[in-house]
């Protein structure tokens, strides 16, 4: 029974949906800005150009740097195996302390943007008050003594409808398809 519990506790939850309301909401909001950017981005397309430029350079000179410090670091390449697992676990150790941070920082996100869908749903569901303005509820139903209502028949004469025809059969029946 515990599964089933579970279940409709995760099925009762609207946090996935406010949270989900909130991420498209967050992307709206952000997608609007687009424009704005991108004009203002071609309207300085020289300055961009030499930004690029610049960037590129300084990436060429880090890679060199980078290549040189890699050579370095594999000639003197400590020989002692416990020095390298001990590096190894406290790698290992900082990586779980930042992976537990990024767990938390994840879960404020989640929570952040659950707050904001919730509100996005509540100002998209019309007539749904807030609570201090729902109305009363209203007075009880009295019990009405039932009336009794007296209707006459009168005779028909009815002729039964002529047959249809095979014809007329079918064109109904494939109508009805």
């Amino acid at each position: 029974m515990p599964i089933t519990d579970e279940i409709k506790k995760t099925l009762g939850d609207p946090t996935p949906l406010y949270a989900l309301a909130g991420a498209g909401d967050l992307a709206y909001e952000k997608l609007r800005e687009v424009p704005g950017r991108v004009e203002a981005l071609a309207a300085d397309r020289k300055g961009a150009q030499e930004k690029a430029t610049a960037r590129l350079q300084e990436a060429q000179s880090l890679l060199t740097g980078a290549q040189a410090k890699v050579t370095e670091t594999v000639t003197t390449l400590p020989t002692d195996l416990k020095a390298l697992q001990e590096r190894a676990q406290g790698f290992a150790l900082q990586q779980v302390a930042r992976a537990v941070e990024l767990a938390v920082k994840a879960k404020e996100t989640y929570d952040e943007l659950a707050e904001r869908g919730k509100v996005v749903v509540d100002k998209a569901r019309p007539g749904t008050p807030d609570e201090a303005e729902r109305p009363e509820p209203a007075a009880e139903l009295v019990e009405a003594e039932p009336v009794a209502e007296v209707v006459e028949v009168s005779e028909v004469d009815a002729e039964p409808a002529p047959k249809k025809s095979a014809r007329a059969r079918k064109g109904a029946a494939d109508a009805a398809e």
